[in-house]
């Protein structure tokens, strides 16, 4: 999935210090996602006081609505794009030669390296409903090549009250197969109704937690669909309660050591990374982004620069 803002804001954002356990509600914004007829996503990462929650950098929840997503080729640097359907299919064409129906229970996992361009088409007025994340690569990456996976076994997981998958990265010693370039988590976790249960953390980790469905309380927070909750560093498990049932996802990972400059579709280390990226996709693209088949040369033009110099913006302390 692409960032369609025709006019969207730089994030900047410094690697952030240990914050210790908190529990901030970071409300999302709406996003028209492209044309006048666009489907409507929330977007709560990145968030102005948290930019990043570890190496996971972006976070929409489109759906469940039902929509024709037509999003033509457009280009990514610098990050894992974390295709994670819940409803619907979606076919997804990249420039690496990947023509594939992504589907939920399926983990799309795309790596841009240096430069990868995709699209994702829906069949028309689908219902569709899903997360798509981009998590950050890390300095020393450069050397990572264009790459697309799909998993459609991906490892189960299970406590008392509490089952689900692991996505990305590892949870409790349970590791999913996918390649990643930092130490992080994703999962989908389905809360028991009635149940009072713990999900096993890493102190080291800064954490958050995304309803999908239901309602419950995390931490001692009451928690529904919508905002992103963050819950810092400094934890070793997550007591979480729910008399309805709920279904969740869990983002985790090592706060990340790189500053980033995010704009459009593109994540790098400095202003002019980001304005030679435009460049080269506006000159073309194809020696650094490859081509995407069987759209006939339409792909989505980048947006004009905005006319200030990308600065760091400090992540804000919790209050």
């Amino acid at each position: 999935m692409s960032n369609l803002d025709v006019r969207p804001t730089e994030t900047a954002c410094h690697a952030p210090e240990h914050s210790g356990p908190v529990a901030e509600f970071l409300q999302p914004r709406e996003v028209p996602l492209g044309g006048i007829r666009s489907m409507q996503v929330k977007r709560t990462l990145p968030h102005r006081g948290v930019p990043t929650v570890g190496a996971w950098c972006f976070l929409d929840q489109f759906g469940p609505q039902r929509t024709t997503m037509t999003v033509l080729p457009h280009p990514h640097t610098g990050l894992q794009t974390v295709t994670w359907p819940l409803q619907g299919e979606i076919r997804h064409r990249d420039s690496v030669g990947s023509d594939v129906m992504v589907r939920p229970g399926q983990l799309n996992l795309m790596t841009s390296g240096p430069g990868i361009s995709h699209s994702e088409v829906s069949p028309p007025e689908s219902m569709l409903d899903g997360l798509q994340l981009w998590v950050a690569l890390p300095t020393g990456s450069d050397s990572v090549a264009p790459a697309f996976q799909q998993h459609v076994d991906l490892p189960g997981y299970e406590t008392r009250g509490l089952r689900g998958t692991v996505v990305l990265g590892e949870l409790a010693g349970t590791r999913s197969p996918a390649t990643t370039y930092s130490p992080l988590v994703g999962a989908q976790l389905d809360v028991d109704a009635g149940a009072m249960t713990t999900i096993p953390l890493r102190r080291d980790f800064e954490h958050a937690v995304l309803v999908l469905g239901g309602t419950l309380t995390v931490a001692g927070a009451p928690l529904e669909s919508g905002p992103l909750l963050y819950l810092g560093t400094g934890r070793d498990e997550l007591p979480v309660t729910s008399t309805t049932g709920a279904t969740i996802f869990l983002l985790g990972g090592e706060p990340f050591p790189d500053d980033l400059v995010m704009w459009w579709n593109f994540v790098g280390r400095s202003h002019d990374d980001i304005v030679t990226a435009r460049e080269e996709w506006e000159r073309d693209g194809q020696h650094r982004f490859g081509v995407v088949a069987g759209h006939g040369g339409e792909r989505i033009p980048a947006p004009p620069m905005p006319p200030l110099r990308l600065t760091p913006r400090r992540r804000r302390r919790p209050t």
